[in-house]
């Protein structure tokens, strides 16, 4: 196993990396409702550093799996090619998913200036819907993909071409988008820059994904924000990105 400690540690580098750029973006930024004035292509080059961030330390059983897979390769290059594909096709499915959540944020925005009340009932209903989804057997079926990857192996077996590792990311990818995204439009309602509410989200994807009672674990972060649903409405202090930023 200490063959792969350099990929490990290569991974916990990148998203290390990636969190010091997301931190010093949002500082600027802050933590407010909307994209905060990004176009799509921009909105789309900060969302992917977070996922990044976020998603790599859950990524890794998978990375380290694969890299198994390509160590057969006879270079150094080409393991390391094959790895970078990987990975880029994993932050591909999370950069189409982002484009999702770009149009919900966008909406957000018109909502808090045009509706504020409609805002606030808006996030009690990501929340709600986040909550079900942990629920659901379809969330269930995602983390397990996730949390038992070695079985896609076998799958991926049938993958052919010089595209094969970018495949191998996408749809693996695709499973975490399945898995993680009620997850991730909480950052709708907190605000797409809240650095804290990053935090707590890639430690509950985290644990769910790795620690051996991660789908219980995931029922009961369902069973929280089902909690915080009923709770958002009246507490302002919760809902920062369905709120207009306060005036300087």
């Amino acid at each position: 196993m200490t063959q792969y400690l350099p990929w490990w540690v290569g991974l916990c580098l990148l998203a290390a990396l990636a969190w010091v750029v997301t931190i010093a973006w949002a500082g600027p930024m802050g933590v407010g409702p909307g994209t905060m004035g990004l176009s799509l292509s921009g909105f789309l080059v900060v969302w992917v550093v977070m996922m990044a961030a976020m998603m790599f330390p859950s990524v890794a059983p998978m990375a380290i799996i694969w890299i198994r897979s390509v160590a057969a390769r006879p270079t150094r290059r080409e393991r390391v090619a094959g790895v970078t594909s990987f990975l880029a096709g994993y932050l591909l499915a999370w950069a189409a998913f982002g484009v999702v959540v770009f149009v919900l944020l966008r909406g957000a925005d018109r909502l808090v200036m045009e509706a504020p009340d409609v805002a606030r009932w808006t996030g009690a209903a990501i929340f709600a819907v986040a909550g079900i989804y942990q629920l659901t057997p379809l969330k269930g079926g995602c983390l397990r993909h996730c949390r038992t990857p070695i079985g896609s192996l076998i799958h991926y077996a049938s993958y052919s071409g010089r595209a094969r590792d970018l495949r191998v990311g996408v749809h693996h990818g695709a499973y975490c988008v399945g898995c993680c995204w009620g997850l991730m439009i909480v950052l709708v309602a907190v605000g797409a820059m809240n650095i804290p509410a990053m935090v707590a989200l890639a430690g509950v994807i985290f644990i769910e994904k790795v620690w051996r009672h991660g789908a219980g674990f995931s029922k009961a972060v369902g069973v929280a924000l089902l909690v915080l649903a009923a709770l958002v409405p009246f507490v302002d202090a919760l809902l920062p990105g369905l709120h207009a930023a306060p005036m300087m």
